[in-house]
């Protein structure tokens, strides 16, 4: 036994020894890609692969060859750089299996730009870093045959797309989707994601795109959107390909969509249609357009008083034409696209139209607690609604080049809009959980018809004195909404002493009108003088001409069915003039690294309210200050922080000046008051984005805090039957503040194919406003975590699961013993399982859970499951035929809760429920003149 023991012994330390004298080696040899000459002296270095530590350095010998020996076994990172050319960058590891490591030629590549590039190889990844743009090389992500751009992004490091197609990219949402640079059926991102195919994709970038204004000058104006751009391959860009589907389901649910597109070169044209009740297709495209502004163009808030031509104006329900899961949804959309390039690229032209409707109806219940100073109100109330909308819209954008200097955006687009909305309600009103108050039954029957126009022009020049630039932006914007509707009404009011006796009956019987009309001019001249190579000085000038009028009616009967009769506490015709001046001045010093700018923007402000009514004229007069600051830091390519600051005017809105009042539920009356003055919000914020490709780690950090002075606050007033009137005034005693704060962190472990991370997020704010003359202070914080993971085995299975708590903090202080607190979780799940013999098999669901608070006593439970199995056909995969089911556990049930003023709410609502669905899917591919195959 000692024996045995002595010889374990020996062999242990004998083997460590040969161990310790076996050592690792690297070489190989660097060439230029074009001349194919050796670069001698290059730098050779190794790091660390979990640290980038280096490791080891050499240079490159007079032969082009390097060699690195006494190296340990490990994971490594070599890292190779010559002045003027980029970087390379390759992973590699050394074990007893390997021990030299043989790289041959390697090839160095001259910078085009000043810009480095960072070109990272690897059996699963290929990214490259340009500035703040990042690309990926879609032939190193493996997806199945015939997916889309959508399957695409899912592989790719930091981005998420989540079951309803939302785009999640370095913590931040991704509006914009781009094909080669152009806009591809604007404001649908879904539109590229879930119909161009993955294979015809050569790179996918993603950045943040800049405004129109700083693109043009190279100086940051913090208006950033966070774009991808899917760039095609070059054989990919004649012929045509496209998809049919069609789908039939259990309790009369269906879809259907045809898209087909044809590219030649640098034209293409789209066509789509799509026609659906199931809430899956349809529904993304908006009415984006904001008025007086054009794609970034816009110089900034003027403080104006828009009067907008949104509907509504004469109080009543209106429908802004979107689905958010409420009720049961009706779509049917269709839409044209072009574009195209001439010239020598000297001259393009992207034109889009879309023509649909949506109809949605459904039912809800709302209960309401009301906190005052001298009690507790609730109210239940159930609603069903029915609610139409038909729209068109086109837009043209040309754009040309006209010297080598200067560059003309012309742009045009126009909006119709027709919407019927009708609902109905039923509510009952008690004081504290015993006191019957009042009940209420009235429905609604609007209709609104409005007209959108915008254009606008945008010049730029530089000048021979680099970074000399001079650029001028017309628009003009006209908007008229004409709304016509009734209001029918009855209140039982009770006697509080003789409880459930009746005490009085109001009665509501009334015919509507509204003719909203809105015009702006607006100019802006930009100049940009370089003070210094690094320091620049931007000055500003705009000027504003606005002109609105607000004619709002309410008629009673004269006799069954003639309303002529003005009720004049309810009706107005209000107008509004305004003349706005702009100046500013801005230092930008942009360093290698660092990026300063700061300075203020002031608005002259001239306004003439007049009450066409009483003839009561208000002139009044504004100084608007619009001051900036903002810090960026660049450390490395793959990390970046930020800092901000601004400061901006609010002025209140034409609901809350015009001098009338809104009867629309009788129990809740808005009183406007012309006699409000601006607010004024400040607001800091701090941004960190750390993003390591190599290793697939990325960390992403932001948080903000923004205060206002004089702000514009609820001054409601509850009397002993219930019925509360609001009207908004300045508290200038008081400051209401909101903070959030985002913590995102994403890990790919390649080594295992899992991609785990977490997100914690806290939203909170202080507000204010009056109740029964009493200042109330409402308090509110929500604490967010969520962990998620994700997997992917090619052809084999895709998962992901994203579960996490939740708590809400918030209370009241007019009823401190009273709060809004309470717990939730929430997850979501999606298992895709490729099965033989072309099958499919996957599901997706959700769960949600509410505790129940002091307010409502209650938990809430909801899981959603869905599952589908699917088989595709024909060589190419391209016909596949599914069988789906949604809400298996047939649970879905629409719910939230929040917080405001006053109030604390519930909403429970009716929407999509359980039901089977079996489609048949097509895709038709015929691009370079043969059919593309996988």
């Amino acid at each position: 036994m000692k024996c045995t023991i002595v010889l374990f012994i020996f062999f242990f330390f004998f083997s460590f020894s040969l161990l310790a004298q076996n050592t690792y080696s690297i070489n190989g040899a660097i060439v230029d890609t074009a001349a194919r000459a050796k670069l001698v002296n290059t730098s050779i270095l190794v790091l660390n692969a979990k640290d980038s530590i280096m490791r080891a350095f050499t240079r490159v010998g007079a032969d082009g060859s390097f060699t690195i020996n006494n190296l340990a076994n490990g994971k490594f990172i070599l890292l190779v750089t010559y002045p003027g050319y980029a970087d390379y960058v390759e992973p590699f590891t050394l074990d007893s299996a390997h021990t030299m490591h043989n790289f041959g030629k390697l090839n160095m590549i001259l910078k085009a730009k000043l810009l480095a590039d960072v070109i990272i190889k690897g059996t699963r990844a290929a990214i490259k870093i340009k500035g703040d743009t990042t690309e990926f090389n879609a032939a190193a992500f493996t997806v199945q045959p015939n997916a889309k751009v959508e399957d695409l992004l899912k592989q790719l490091p930091g981005i998420q797309v989540d079951k309803d197609g939302k785009i999640t990219a370095q913590g931040q949402t991704v509006n914009k989707v781009l094909v080669d640079g152009e806009e591809f059926f604007g404001d649908d991102p879904t539109l590229v994601t879930k119909n161009i195919r993955a294979d015809m994709v050569d790179k996918v970038q993603l950045y943040d795109k800049k405004s129109d204004q700083a693109a043009f000058t190279g100086i940051d104006d913090a208006q950033k959107t966070k774009t991808i751009n899917i760039k095609l391959k070059e054989d990919k860009k004649n012929g045509y390909f496209g998809k049919a589907e069609a789908g039939d389901g259990t309790d009369g649910y269906y879809e259907g969509q045809l898209l087909f597109n044809m590219f030649k070169a640098k034209e293409k044209f789209s066509a789509y249609a799509t026609v659906g009740n199931n809430g899956k297709i349809g529904l993304g495209w908006q009415d984006n357009q904001k008025y007086g502004s054009s794609d970034n163009m816009e110089f900034g808030d003027n403080g104006e008083i828009y009067i907008m031509g949104s509907g509504n104006g004469d109080g009543l329900d209106s429908f802004d034409g979107q689905y958010s899961g409420q009720g049961t949804p009706l779509a049917r959309n269709g839409g044209m696209h072009y574009d195209s390039k001439w010239d020598g690229d000297k001259e393009s032209i992207n034109a889009n139209y879309k023509i649909g409707s949506l109809e949605v109806d459904g039912t809800s219940n709302t209960l309401t607690q009301n906190n005052t100073p001298t009690g507790i109100f609730n109210s239940n109330s159930n609603q069903t609604f029915d609610n139409f909308m038909f729209r068109q819209k086109a837009d043209i954008t040309y754009q040309i080049k006209l010297d080598t200097s200067s560059n003309l955006k012309l742009k045009v687009d126009g909006t119709l809009k027709n919407t019927h909305t009708k609902s109905n309600y039923s509510s009952i009103n008690m004081a504290g959980t015993d006191t019957l108050l009042n009940d209420n039954t009235r429905s609604i029957d609007n209709h609104d018809n409005t007209k959108i126009f915008d254009a606008s022009a945008f010049y730029t020049k530089k000048f021979k004195k680099k970074g000399r630039t001079l650029s001028f932006l017309a628009s003009v914007s006209e908007s008229e909404t004409n709304s016509y509707g009734y209001l029918k009404s009855k209140t039982n009011y009770y006697d509080p002493v003789h409880i459930g006796m009746p005490d009085s009956t109001q009665f509501i019987d009334q015919y509507k009108t509204a003719d909203v009309k809105s015009s702006e001019f607006k100019t802006n001249l930009t100049y940009t003088e370089p003070l210094t190579k690094d320091l620049s000085l931007i000055f500003n000038y705009g000027l504003g001409v606005s002109n609105g009028t607000s004619d709002l009616g309410s008629f009673n009967q004269s006799s069954p069915g003639v309303y002529n009769l003005k009720v004049d506490s309810l009706s107005d015709n209000y107008k509004l003039n305004e003349l706005s001046n702009q100046a500013g001045a801005i230092f930008n010093y942009k360093g290698k690294k660092i990026t300063v700018n700061f300075g203020t923007k002031v608005s002259n402000v001239n306004f003439d309210q007049t009450d066409e009514v009483t003839g009561n004229q208000l002139k009044r007069h504004f100084v608007d200050w619009f001051p900036q600051a903002n810090f960026s830091y660049r450390p490395t390519q793959q990390s970046s922080m930020y800092l901000f600051y601004n400061g901006s005017t609010v002025q209140p809105t034409i609901a809350q000046i015009q001098p009338i009042a809104v009867n629309t539920d009788p129990l809740n009356i808005t009183v406007g008051n012309p006699n409000l003055t601006p607010s004024f919000t400040n607001r800091i914020g701090a941004q960190y984005f750390s993003s390591k490709v190599i290793s697939g780690q990325f960390i992403y950090i932001y948080g903000n805090y923004s205060f206002t002075s004089n702000p514009i606050v609820s001054n409601l007033v509850t009397d002993s039957t219930g019925k509360t009137i609001n009207q908004y005034i300045n508290l200038g005693s008081k400051k209401q503040s909101n903070y959030n704060v985002n913590i995102e962190f994403d890990q790919n472990m390649e080594k295992i194919g899992l991609r785990p991370g977490f997100n914690l997020g806290i939203n909170g704010n202080n507000s204010y406003n009056l109740s029964n003359n009493e200042i109330n202070l409402t308090n509110s914080v929500t604490y967010n975590l969520q962990a998620h993971l994700a997997k992917y085995a090619d052809k084999k299975y895709d998962t992901y699961l994203n579960f996490g708590p939740n708590y809400t903090f918030g209370g009241s202080s007019l009823q401190s013993g009273i709060n809004n607190n309470g717990r939730g979780f929430d997850a979501n799940w999606g298992f895709t399982f490729y099965l033989p013999a072309k099958f499919q098999a996957g599901t997706d669901g959700s769960y949600e859970w509410r505790g129940k608070t002091e307010t409502f006593n209650t938990d809430f439970n909801r899981t959603l499951v869905n599952a589908s199995i699917a088989k595709t056909f024909l060589k190419q995969d391209n016909l596949k035929l599914a069988v789906s089911a949604n809400d298996l556990l047939n649970q879905n049930v629409g719910f939230t809760r929040s917080s405001s003023a006053n109030f604390i709410t519930q909403n429970t609502y009716s929407t999509i429920r359980r039901y089977f669905l079996v489609s048949i899917t097509y895709d038709f591919n015929k691009m370079g003149g043969i059919t593309a195959k996988k």
